[in-house]
């Protein structure tokens, strides 16, 4: 089997962000529930736009954020996801390729425009996100990259993206083409209330093709239906090689067929905006599982990737992730 050219390809939902600070208030006269994602349409992601404060726009989506991070630990990156050929196109686009991750979705000539999420940050640095998926929903089988992902250690599914329809179709031949050339597949729940719609296709998923699992703690009770966390943990053993199960100020638990590893939180001074910890989380460990570091330290890279994100606005790094991890000695 040759090399992998590149280490993770990741398939989700391009989107680009857009994030203000609000109080609880505004995230209750919205009728959202604190801490999650909801879909709306375009009619109500005008109207929640328009009555957000000042608001910053970056290129963001989980699995895309997640790339991000591992380029700019130094790894080798490629993304595949579906925009529109209009402004916000462009610019996610641009902001990928500038940071070296291969990019080549052709962008849809017709239909919806390019996805945003509209992020409300509130003081305790919970995020409540509103995600119109635009384009998102036209990414369908014939968008997958054959020789791409073929190519690449890792393939990585987004679980928001399970959403639209023939994206399950594209997962699925993704997680195929990447197992019959030998490669490994992940997986992210990304969302309970996502578990939820599709908790069935979801297992099937993990059990027939995914190697690598991340969830959060209430991710991974949604999937087994538990309120308890231990149980959850238990009742994915065995069913991927390994889930990677993050508790936030409580540190990850990697499980395998004969352990579970904890790992704990690295100390962040103060908490600013929790949007993409566990995109990042996830860009440090499959950094080092690609690299061929053990659990262990795959879980301190993924924490420690997770503290530089919480530490300021949006989901993307602001400080080299790599001169972060050398400093730590994890490189």
């Amino acid at each position: 089997m040759a090399a992998p050219s590149y280490d993770v390809v990741g398939i989700g939902n391009a989107i680009v962000d857009v994030l203000a600070r609000a109080d609880d208030a505004l995230v209750q006269r919205q009728g959202l529930v604190k801490g999650t994602m909801a879909l709306v349409d375009a009619v109500r992601a005008e109207a929640i736009y328009a009555t957000m404060p000042a608001a910053v726009e970056k290129s963001g989506g989980s699995v895309a954020n997640t790339i991000a991070g591992i380029a700019s630990l130094g790894g080798r990156g490629a993304y595949i996801g579906k925009v529109r050929d209009d402004a916000l196109g462009g610019v996610f686009a641009h902001d990928l390729k500038t940071l070296g991750v291969r990019f080549d979705t052709r962008p849809a000539k017709s239909g919806p425009p390019t996805a945003r999420c509209l992020i409300l940050v509130t003081p305790d640095a919970q995020r409540t996100m509103c995600t119109f998926l635009g384009a998102c929903v036209e990414l369908g089988p014939e968008d997958i990259d054959e020789a791409l992902v073929a190519s690449a250690a890792v393939t990585y599914l987004e679980g928001y993206l399970f959403d639209p329809p023939r994206a399950m179709e594209a997962f699925r031949k993704a997680a195929t083409v990447a197992h019959q050339a030998g490669r490994q597949v992940a997986l992210s729940l990304s969302d309970p209330f996502c578990v939820d719609r599709h908790r069935a296709e979801f297992r099937e998923l993990v059990d027939r093709h995914v190697d690598v699992l991340f969830a959060n703690e209430h991710e991974i009770c949604a999937l087994y239906e538990t309120a308890h966390f231990e149980l959850a943990a238990e009742a994915v053993r065995g069913h991927c090689d390994i889930a990677v199960l993050t508790r936030s100020e409580r540190g990850s638990d990697i499980v395998t067929k004969e352990r579970m590893l904890h790992v704990a939180p690295v100390p962040v001074r103060q908490v600013v905006d929790t949007t993409g910890a566990g995109d990042l989380y996830a860009a440090g460990f499959l950094y080092g599982f690609t690299h061929g570091r053990d659990l262990e330290a795959c879980g301190k890279l993924g924490g420690l990737c997770a503290a530089e994100i919480i530490a300021h606005v949006g989901a993307r790094p602001e400080t080299s992730l790599k001169r972060l991890a050398e400093g730590a000695g994890l490189i």
